[in-house]
């Protein structure tokens, strides 16, 4: 794909399928889940072809998802590791939610919000694969007991409302912030995005000569 004049790479195209791959997987494991949690919303069983279909393929795209997501913690855990300027940025939260730019410390490629979605679905992926093969019942119900099925169900029903809730999130401030979404889908971004939302990343960008100009004199922002 051609970008921009200008443009800095956000994400590579394997970042950026692997990105779809977890994200499409999660929505059906979702919407699968959902329909197995309550009458009420059985009839989201009939997008994967009724209730016995649902039962069947939801563990499968939950293997998927572990593997996909496995994926990204393999490409972008660095980026992810935490550092004093997150508590800085974290102290700086309020200015961050009304969209206030000054006096919030710059941030490199991920800012802490980022970071709790990345570290919260690594935590919690993996508990909803434990306790979904717990009660997998085609293939490990020989191996478990009625008491741990039911306690695996509570937690992954848990986990699983907390994964829905960080999704929210997810996707929320990326559509929230201007840009975002571009990143994951074209894989770039502008120079202007980089300096308001990740100008120590543009920073770090410019002072090793990759992609995407140095920030104009007089410490003025680029051009969006």
């Amino acid at each position: 794909m051609t970008h921009p004049r200008g443009a800095l790479i956000r994400n590579t195209a394997p970042a950026r399928i692997n990105h779809w791959i977890t994200g499409g997987c999660f929505v059906l494991l979702m919407l699968s889940g959902l329909s197995m949690f309550h009458p009420m919303l059985f009839f989201l069983s009939g997008l994967f072809g009724g209730g016995e279909w649902t039962r069947a393929v939801h563990p499968w795209i939950g293997v998927v998802l572990l593997v996909s997501y496995a994926g990204l913690i393999v490409q972008f855990w660095r980026d992810n590791l935490w550092n004093r300027d997150d508590f800085a940025w974290l102290r700086a939260i309020d200015r961050v939610l009304v969209n206030e730019e000054e006096g919030v410390p710059e941030v490199a490629r991920f800012n802490p919000g980022q970071k709790f979605v990345f570290w919260a679905m690594a935590l919690l992926v993996p508990i909803l694969f434990l306790t979904g093969i717990v009660i997998w019942d085609v293939y490990f119900s020989p191996y478990t007991t009625i008491e741990q099925q039911r306690i695996a169900v509570l937690v992954h029903c848990m986990a699983a409302a907390a994964a829905i809730i960080v999704w929210i999130i997810h996707v929320y401030a990326a559509i929230w912030v201007k840009g975002s979404v571009r990143g994951m889908t074209q894989g770039y971004v502008t120079p202007g995005w980089a300096w308001r939302h990740h100008r120590k990343w543009l920073r770090q960008l410019a002072a090793s000569g990759s992609s995407g100009p140095r920030p104009s004199g007089g410490g003025k922002a680029p051009h969006a």
